[in-house]
């Protein structure tokens, strides 16, 4: 589960991503928040993607440009992940502001929750569409530039949920369980396409996918849950605890860098043990 608080502590400054260009869905708010002020740190010029709140997404922007580094450059793009359109112009104003697109993390995602006989058609379609569809079209994009490059990073932001359901959140373990196919599946098909071009060699950094699934996050999420019902839940965690933002943030932006080449295709559990 992931909501939208903005992040508690932040990373070490360091150069993983110097250079290079992140794309980050929701990426203003939340666990988003936290994934780009992180691949900031590293270097990272940092595209924030949102869907409503201009004002807040400002807010962001300026924060992030008043407390980032000066080898990097910072924008805000607003869209629908659920507009297949909106998802190939965001990618394209991307690559346009800042030249390249090196990392895309497909953070966004809602929820609209209701046991399986109350659900409407409307709710599944939505929650589908913004998780698992958004997340399709704009990796697509992404890859068609990334593939002419030789070199990018996709990371899918899933999680725990999509690996053990939950009562309530039918449509949103469905959309978080098909990332894990998605991921392979393009992971399969970047090595493939570079392979066809001879562009896998021993010192390149290829195209990877991966998949990110965070547990139980401690988000503005949590300010609505009865504290005897937040009880309950840290009880349920191995560790006993809720995962701070820069924890999920901080192996993003690992599996964002170029020392990450040779793990694709794969799902990365942040759940306190959750899920073993």
């Amino acid at each position: 589960m992931t909501s939208t608080a903005e992040p508690t502590t932040q990373s070490v400054q360091g150069n993983k991503l110097r250079g290079r260009v992140a794309f980050v869905t929701g990426g203003t708010r939340g666990i988003g928040s936290a994934i780009s002020r992180s691949l900031a740190t590293q270097g990272a010029t940092v595209a924030a993607g949102y869907a409503r709140n201009t004002s807040q997404a400002d807010q962001f922007l300026a924060d992030l440009k008043a407390n980032g580094r000066d080898d990097a450059k910072y924008s805000v793009h607003k869209g629908d992940v659920a507009n297949a359109a909106d998802c190939r112009r965001t990618i394209d104003e991307v690559i346009a502001e800042h030249g390249r697109l090196d990392i895309l993390i497909n953070n966004a995602g809602i929820t609209i929750d209701r046991t399986v006989l109350k659900m409407e058609d409307e709710d599944w379609d939505k929650v589908i569409s913004v998780n698992l569809s958004g997340a399709f079209y704009l990796a697509q994009a992404a890859l068609r530039h990334m593939l002419e490059r030789g070199t990018g990073r996709i990371v899918n932001v899933s999680s725990v949920i999509g690996e053990t359901g939950n009562i309530g959140q039918a449509n949103y373990a469905a959309s978080k369980a098909g990332l894990f196919g998605l991921t392979k599946t393009l992971a399969k098909e970047a090595t493939f396409h570079l392979g066809k071009a001879g562009l896998l060699t021993p010192d390149s950094i290829g195209v990877t996918v991966n998949t990110v699934t965070p547990g139980f996050v401690a988000t503005e999420m949590v300010d609505s849950i009865p504290e005897k019902v937040l009880s309950r839940i840290t009880d349920s965690i191995p560790v006993k605890r809720l995962a701070d933002p820069q924890e999920i943030a901080r192996v993003v932006h690992f599996l964002a860098a170029d020392a990450s080449s040779y793990i694709t295709g794969q799902v990365w559990g942040v759940n306190g043990g959750l899920d073993m």
